[in-house]
C-alpha cells in the first residue's frame, strides 16, 4: 500500500542553505537530499511538499525534482515562483504542474481521525527566524487546528499544536504520515 509523506524546504541549488546544513557544495547537498528522500519514499507514495523547492535556475531545480520518488503535491512557499504572494505567480503554474500534481497555498488533510492544516508558514511569530514576523498576511489564522508547516529551518519537530515537517527537523528526509500520527496522539 502506498504511503504518504510530508516535507518542506529542500532548497535545491541553494548555496547558503547547503552551507548552513554542513555541506561543502550545492552538489553534495542536493545529492544527499535525493539519496535520503529516495531511501524512504517509494515511487508510488504521495509526498506533500510544503514549499521552498529551490533557489537560482528554476528549470534546473524543477528538473531535479523528477529524481525524487513519489507523486508530489506542492503547498507553495515564499521562495517558489508559484507562491501567490508573488505578483506574477499565475504565469508559472504550467511549468510547475509538470512536476507537481497539485499546487495550492494551503490544504486540509485528515491524519488518524484528526483534521490537519498544511501551510508553508507556521501560525505565529514565535518560531519565526525573522523577528519581524514577515508574511503575516499569508499565514493561516490559529483557530486551534493542528498545523503542519515548514519555513523555519529549525530542528524542533513539535511546538504547541504545530508540527514542523521541514528537512532540517527530520534528518534531511520526508517524514511519514504514521510518524505524524504518533505525534498527534502521543
Amino acid at each position: 500500500m502506498p504511503g504518504t509523506w510530508y516535507t518542506s524546504d529542500p532548497h535545491i541549488h541553494h548555496k547558503l542553505v547547503a552551507g548552513i546544513r554542513g555541506f561543502a557544495s550545492v552538489d553534495d547537498h542536493d545529492g544527499e537530499i535525493i539519496k535520503r528522500w529516495n531511501k524512504k519514499v517509494a515511487p508510488e507514495d504521495t509526498v506533500w511538499v510544503l514549499g521552498d523547492i529551490g533557489m537560482g535556475n528554476v528549470d534546473s531545480y524543477l528538473e531535479m525534482m523528477f529524481c525524487l520518488n513519489g507523486v508530489k503535491h506542492l503547498i507553495s512557499g515564499n521562495h517558489d515562483e508559484v507562491w501567490p504572494g508573488h505578483r506574477d505567480s499565475h504565469k508559472h503554474y504550467a511549468k510547475w504542474l509538470q512536476v507537481f500534481e497539485t499546487i495550492q497555498p494551503f490544504a486540509r488533510r485528515r491524519i488518524n481521525g484528526h483534521d490537519v492544516l498544511l501551510s508553508h508558514f507556521p501560525y505565529g511569530t514565535e518560531t519565526e527566524h525573522h523577528a519581524e514576523g514577515r508574511y503575516m498576511q499569508y499565514r493561516l489564522r490559529d483557530e486551534g487546528c493542528l498545523l503542519l508547516h515548514g519555513h523555519t529551518h529549525g530542528t524542533e519537530r513539535m511546538h504547541g499544536h504545530q508540527i514542523h515537517v521541514g528537512l532540517d527537523a527530520w534528518d534531511l528526509a520526508p517524514v511519514n504520515e504514521g510518524t505524524i500520527g504518533k505525534l498527534i496522539v502521543g
